[in-house]
């Protein structure tokens, strides 16, 4: 077990020293075959060669920007910011023919002193660097290109919890991305409470493919292997979502015992892995299949573990947890080796945030989001008059938790706003507001949406993600694709917008009306919701954040302004 006074370095060193030669990473180039690897000792000697150039260019308390794809690089240059004690903004590299409206908000947030990239990608937004006048000051530095620097690395302060690690960027899938101020003490004990919720241990084996500037792939996918020790197997977003056997296959070829994604990346699987080649995989040895980050749908629970049950994957390995940023990663979650628990609600009841049990065939499942960890504390209250609810009683869920972040970045009035929330009664004891909706039964919290996305049409709570579910089902193509549901104000009342991407193989020969037709049909019988305005569009075209969720807020703001133009009319 590590001990309670290391931080993150600390962690590092102790394995460089007592396993120097153990190979911590393994970049799978195309999600089978081991590309690149690194050791604990070349960790610690290759971050320690860069933080000694860091020093030279950038005092302790400045900002670099991290643009990297998935693969080592951009794990040794995380680490040489916190030797450097330089603080590390991870952000999403920028792709070519692509926006960069999200680094540009980044970059005028965080005020990075450097930029820190691979030689390739430098070398192309380069071509780019009058897009983001901000960008043409930062020192730009190619860290595959200091192979041939040998400074001397000095240690010249000492660590505290207290003192900022990083800068977890939100997704922005409700506005503009928010800098969460992550400590080392934040850190360590999420760290320690993923351990003991997942039932982690220097045995295990990991393999991943989540963005490693995100929050799950960060916290989630490197630091948990590193702060216990066990190998940790990888690869590009892209890899998997080209080819989602490619994941499930390293999972088979490695006997990997812990591994997880969000709820969609289960539906993908379902989607394009045949029977042919699941029956090719053995995935006997995933103990802890973790599904969070979005909503977790009891149907792909249950088709995920029907549909693979032949090749060894049991019900009982699914785990899912609920966690945000704000609370560096892990929130709660259920116990190792249990089925996830389900509430079967009744659906009219849940639109008016009451919980009633049911056991009809057309009730709403919500799956348990598990309980919290180390002694951290989860309540439900009513946002407007800020006391706390009963259990069964849905409200916006606070978290009180050593793992709460310190605030936003430069953000003082949304820090306070978000994690400064008092009850009425106890205005000395704050927690943070996530924002999200749900309720706690027998200590079990279930999340039912969120807070700022969430439809009032004539008094009663509609929850986006199942409108966009209803409409996806509608119809063969819109199956799976992606849709936003919100609403907009027209005459003082709430009107019901749905705009709902079409699959490419269907595009050309869409019949426009009969797929409307059956989009409109299935919302009123399903949500009883008339749809004031309903806009097909190709796919890809929504946005989406750096993680994957639809930003509903953006889609309304373009529908708004007009800038969300329909492809079929």
């Amino acid at each position: 077990m590590i001990n309670d006074d290391r931080n993150i370095l600390d962690i590092l060193t102790l394995h460089a020293t007592e396993k120097p030669n153990q190979v911590a990473y393994f970049f799978l180039e195309d999600g089978s075959n081991i590309k690149q690897t690194l050791t604990y000792l070349q960790l610690q000697n290759k971050a320690k060669q860069i933080a000694s150039y860091l020093q030279l260019i950038a005092c302790r308390g400045e900002r670099a920007i991290l643009l990297y794809p998935s693969g080592l690089e951009f794990i040794t240059a995380f680490f040489a910011c916190l030797y450097a004690r330089i603080i590390a903004v991870p952000a999403y590299p920028p792709r070519p023919n692509r926006s960069l409206n999200r680094i540009k908000s980044i970059v005028n947030n965080a005020q990075p002193k450097v930029l820190l990239t691979t030689e390739s990608i430098l070398s192309n937004l380069e071509k780019r660097i009058t897009e983001i006048e901000q960008l043409k000051t930062l020192h730009r530095c190619a860290t595959d290109n200091l192979e041939n620097y040998f400074g001397n690395y000095e240690q010249k302060t000492i660590i505290e919890n207290k003192d900022i690690a990083f800068l977890q960027y939100t997704s922005g899938s409700t506005g503009n991305p928010r800098g969460v101020i992550i400590s080392h003490g934040n850190l360590l004990d999420n760290q320690k409470m993923i351990q003991q919720a997942f039932g982690h241990h220097d045995h295990t084996i990991g393999i991943g493919w989540l963005p490693l500037y995100h929050d799950m792939g960060l916290i989630g996918n490197i630091l948990q292997p590193l702060y216990l020790g066990f190998p940790f197997y990888f690869m590009s977003p892209l890899t998997f979502l080209h080819r989602p056997l490619r994941w499930l296959q390293a999972i088979s070829k490695y006997q990997c015992t812990s591994s997880g994604a969000p709820n969609f990346a289960y539906d993908l699987c379902l989607q394009r892995i045949k029977p042919e080649q699941r029956d090719e995989l053995d995935l006997s040895s995933w103990t802890v299949a973790f599904n969070g980050a979005e909503r977790v749908r009891t149907e792909t629970l249950q088709s995920f573990a029907n549909y693979f049950h032949p090749c060894g994957f049991r019900e009982e390995a699914f785990y899912p947890c609920y966690g945000l940023a704000e609370a560096t990663l892990f929130v709660t979650g259920g116990k190792k080796d249990q089925k996830p628990l389900v509430a079967n609600l009744e659906s009219s009841a849940l639109q008016q945030n009451h919980v009633i049990h049911v056991n009809t065939l057309d009730s709403q499942q919500i799956v348990s989001c598990g309980e919290p960890w180390l002694g951290s504390k989860v309540i439900i209250t009513n946002p407007d008059t800020l006391t706390q609810l009963s259990e069964n009683k849905i409200g916006e869920i606070w978290v009180q938790s050593n793992s709460v972040a310190q605030g936003y970045w430069q953000c003082a009035e949304e820090t306070q706003r978000t994690f400064h929330g008092c009850l009425t009664n106890k205005p000395e004891n704050p927690f943070m507001r996530t924002g999200d909706l749900g309720f706690i039964q027998d200590g079990q919290l279930f999340v039912t949406g969120r807070l700022k996305d969430i439809i009032i049409i004539d008094g009663r709570n509609y929850y986006p993600q199942d409108v966009e579910l209803t409409i996806s089902n509608s119809h063969p193509s819109l199956k799976s694709c992606w849709g936003a549901a919100f609403t907009v104000e027209i005459e003082n009342e709430e009107k019901l917008v749905c705009i709902q991407e079409v699959k490419r193989t269907h595009q050309r020969n869409l019949n426009v009306d009969e797929t409307s037709k059956n989009i409109r049909q299935a919302v009123i019988q399903e949500h009883e919701l008339q749809i004031y305005r309903l806009v097909l569009v190709k796919t890809g075209i929504i946005p989406r954040t750096s993680s994957g969720k639809v930003q509903r807020y953006l889609c309304q703001q373009k529908f708004i302004d007009g800038s969300l133009k329909p492809y079929f009319h």
